[in-house]
């Protein structure tokens, strides 16, 4: 199945990426509270993890529309998923974060015929 519009799914696909990327990173921002109350508590090493993480995914949600927006999205999934041996719950919402991100590649794929590819352009209009 392919869209019959792929500029414009193209364009709304990438709007949700970055969407998820910008949740991802405010939901990072919420994390230090929750490990400075448990376990070995908020170290240094820990505080800016989280946060160049947290600025990372904001970031990379400003990126979304060039040609490597999606594969620095996908590689970020990792380092989100691992905030996991911080804090327990993250197991969980990183988990769901990276199943909502593979569910929007697949998508994509569906869509557009390729899950990390360039995203797709105007043809140019044809003179008559």
């Amino acid at each position: 199945m392919t869209a019959p519009d792929p500029v414009r799914a193209g364009r709304a696909l990438g709007g949700a990426a970055a969407a998820i990327l910008l949740l991802e990173g405010i939901a990072v921002l919420f994390v230090p509270r929750g490990i400075a109350q448990s376990g070995d508590g908020l170290t240094g090493f820990r505080l800016v993890y989280l946060i160049v993480l947290a600025v990372l995914l904001i970031l990379a949600s400003g990126v979304q529309r060039r040609p490597q927006g999606l594969l620095i999205g996908s590689v970020l999934q990792v380092p989100l998923l691992l905030t996991g041996l911080f804090s327990s719950a993250m197991w969980l919402v990183g988990g769901v974060f990276v199943l909502i991100w593979l569910y929007l590649l697949q998508v994509r794929k569906d869509l557009l015929g390729s899950p990390l590819g360039p995203p797709p352009t105007a043809p140019p209009p044809v003179a008559e």
